[in-house]
């Protein structure tokens, strides 16, 4: 049921319960009574009903007129009035119904004493009345029941239209999130991709005209990178792509070796989640691919270690741009995903330069 089938329910049971408690003595004082009694109960019953109809409305909806105080107290006015104009009984019929905006519309705690100020207000005055102890603690008991059951309704009301909300800001976070999750792995895989389809270029028209053989090998390899990397954007569009520690390690040594990077590799035996490995995966792939696009390394270290629990990546080179040396930030676009893509993991990612003018990436994980 959804938040206006809910709304139309419950006015539609609170009008009827409404109704249900005059109903009766309207068509008995209709049936008997004079014209100008009846005119006169006509306007009561307006002057009461208005203000009760227009507060239940505001409930349902949460929102709160200026005027609020004003129309409970014609409401509370009409409902107790009549007694004194001689209606007896008056208030039987109205005094539950006034106790629903009392609850709804005053804080919990000073709604709940007032009516039971109501309820034991009720029953001394009926019970001076009529003498009648059973008689009047029912009617006195109406209006705690009635009173409850208005307030219930109005918040379920409520409760459905806010969890219809949390559903669409949920269906709507994780769109969000999916578009974050779309916009990084291209980030970050189509970058490594690029990357060695350019270096694998450059380094084939190099060879072109004095190694012919070993040009067309690196045509080759780069036709693969391509069609991997084809492969990586719909794995990515699905959202199903697995990537792994160990082949992102041998992937990227045998980038580096290509151009002319010498690579120093020395993995600890871990076993880390699953999360946890692709995590450190991709700080390999964005480690590589820096170092490929913003430095002049010659050097380039892969390690992991096992630290106290904790899964511990490395990645340092050297020949860091002077330039970059003095200007670079530590965190980039690609370096923030890897925060990200760490933080949902438990794991923690530090980058900067090094004093002999490298650059250092780390990743900690729990392993």
């Amino acid at each position: 049921m959804n938040s206006t089938s809910a709304r139309r329910l419950g006015t539609a049971l609170i009008v009827l319960v409404s109704v249900g408690y005059t109903i009766i003595p309207l068509v008995a004082s209709l049936a008997t009574a004079s014209a100008s009694v009846n005119a006169r109960l006509l306007v009561l019953l307006a002057a009461f009903y208005w203000p009760h109809f227009l507060h239940v409305r505001q409930a349902f909806t949460g929102a709160r007129s200026r005027w609020l105080p004003a129309t409970l107290a014609v409401q509370a006015v009409a409902a107790y009035l009549p007694e004194v104009l001689g209606f007896t009984g008056w208030s039987a019929g109205t005094a539950p119904l006034l106790a629903g905006p009392v609850l709804l519309l005053l804080p919990l705690r000073w709604g709940g004493v007032l009516v039971t100020t109501m309820a034991a207000a009720e029953f001394w005055w009926l019970q001076g009345i009529f003498h009648n102890v059973t008689g009047s603690y029912f009617y006195a008991l109406t209006i705690v029941i009635t009173g409850a059951m208005i307030y219930v309704v109005v918040r379920l009301v409520r409760v459905t239209a806010e969890l219809e909300q949390a559903r669409a800001d949920l269906a709507e976070a994780a769109v969000l999130k999916e578009r974050l999750r779309i916009s990084r792995d291209l980030h970050d895989g189509l970058g490594h991709s690029l990357t060695a389809i350019v270096l694998k270029g450059d380094l084939a028209a190099r060879l072109m005209d004095r190694d012919l053989p070993a040009a067309k090998t690196e045509i080759g390899a780069l036709v693969q990178v391509a069609r991997e990397t084809a492969l990586e954007v719909r794995q990515v569009a699905r959202g199903y792509r697995r990537m792994t520690l160990s082949d992102e390690v041998h992937r990227a040594t045998a980038l580096l070796e290509s151009s002319g990077i010498g690579c120093q590799v020395n993995l600890a035996e871990m076993t880390p989640s699953r999360e946890q490995d692709e995590a450190l995966a991709w700080a390999v792939r964005e480690g590589v691919t820096n170092i490929l696009r913003h430095s002049r390394a010659t050097t380039c270290s892969i390690t992991t270690s096992n630290r106290a629990g904790r899964a511990h990546l490395e990645i340092v080179n050297n020949g860091l741009p002077p330039d970059d040396a003095r200007t670079a930030r530590p965190f980039g676009g690609g370096l923030t995903g890897l925060v990200e893509r760490a933080a949902q993991t438990g794991g923690t990612v530090e980058a900067g330069h090094t004093p002999e003018g490298g650059f250092r990436l780390t990743m900690e994980v729990p392993a």
